[in-house]
């Protein structure tokens, strides 16, 4: 279930590939951290993948499982029947760099004419008024509720449709407190080496893991090796180090290490253990030996 979920998030969260002219990636979702919105393709809008992306990402919710991160707050607001006039949205909500160049002129001063003709095209197209000085400041806004929410509205509502079919919706409007902990910042979902340090539960001398024969010397050189490689890991590197532990990127109240036989680190996702072989004498064959079994964590968690 932890690989199922963990895999079903990522294609949401990093794109999947599908055949689409030759597009190599196919993203659910576009632009900068934290500024997410659903992506305007017609394709994906006509085969009602966002509803399914819903159902997903309702699925993972009500299994504690991981979250897809970095929306728009603008988009969550109207996903959760906001009013669109009323949503804060800043031009870094606009995944478009071509048209959030456009809507950028509108805060000039003074306008060129080449650059009032471009705009002008541009707002022509969504159906509202040439710019002139009197509507500058109005048609900026408009343009970038457009750009964000109008261009968006059928994704955000089939993403509405799928979290209704997994009957979290009831739930998410009477306890507007867990819509945050549905969708996270990206910002909020970064690990450091404290995080990891305080939930480790490191093995004890009458333990019945894999370790006779091993002294105190030993054992306190590869707890030791571990240590020293969580603490100068970036957050990027633990959260691989948890999935290849846990089986997703979610920490558990606990995380067990044991002492175990075999060349390379292995583990026991369902119950939060990390194997370690006791055979490495220093840290830079420890930690070329944890960052090759990482690596394996798409194909069998060091057991492949």
């Amino acid at each position: 279930m932890r690989y199922f979920l963990t895999t079903i998030i990522s294609k949401l969260q990093f794109g999947f590939r599908m055949n689409l002219g030759g597009v190599g990636q196919t993203l659910l979702f576009e632009g900068e951290p934290d500024h997410l919105v659903p992506a305007a393709s017609e394709v994906l809008i006509e085969s009602n993948l966002f509803r399914v992306a819903g159902r997903m990402i309702g699925h993972s919710f009500l299994h504690d499982g991981p979250h897809v991160t970095g929306l728009s707050p603008a988009v969550i607001h109207v996903l959760f029947n906001g009013d669109p006039e009323m949503a804060t949205i800043v031009v870094e909500d606009c995944p478009d760099l071509h048209i959030r160049s456009i809507i950028q002129m509108l805060e000039l001063e003074e306008l060129t004419q080449e650059q009032k003709d471009t705009v002008s095209d541009l707002s022509l197209s969504w159906d509202l008024p040439a710019v002139t000085k009197t509507n500058q400041r109005w048609l900026h806004n408009k343009l970038l509720v457009h750009a964000v929410i109008g261009r968006t509205m059928r994704q955000i509502k089939q993403l509405r449709k799928g979290l209704k079919d997994v009957m979290l919706w009831p739930l998410l409007t009477s306890r507007p407190d867990v819509v945050p902990l549905l969708f996270p910042k990206m910002a909020g979902m970064q690990f450091v080496p404290q995080m990891f340090l305080d939930k480790i539960t490191w093995p004890v001398e009458d333990s019945d893991d894999e370790d006779e024969g091993l002294d105190i010397e030993c054992k306190c050189r590869i707890t030791g090796f571990l240590r020293v490689f969580i603490e100068t890991a970036s957050s990027d590197t633990l959260a691989q180090l948890l999935k290849f532990w846990v089986g997703w990127e979610m920490l558990p109240s606990e995380l067990k290490v044991e002492f175990s036989g075999g060349t390379f680190p292995s583990s026991s996702t369902c119950f939060e253990t990390l194997k370690l072989p006791a055979h490495y004498n220093t840290y830079k064959d420890f930690e070329e030996a944890l960052v090759a079994a990482i690596d394996s964590a798409h194909t069998g968690f060091g057991l492949v």
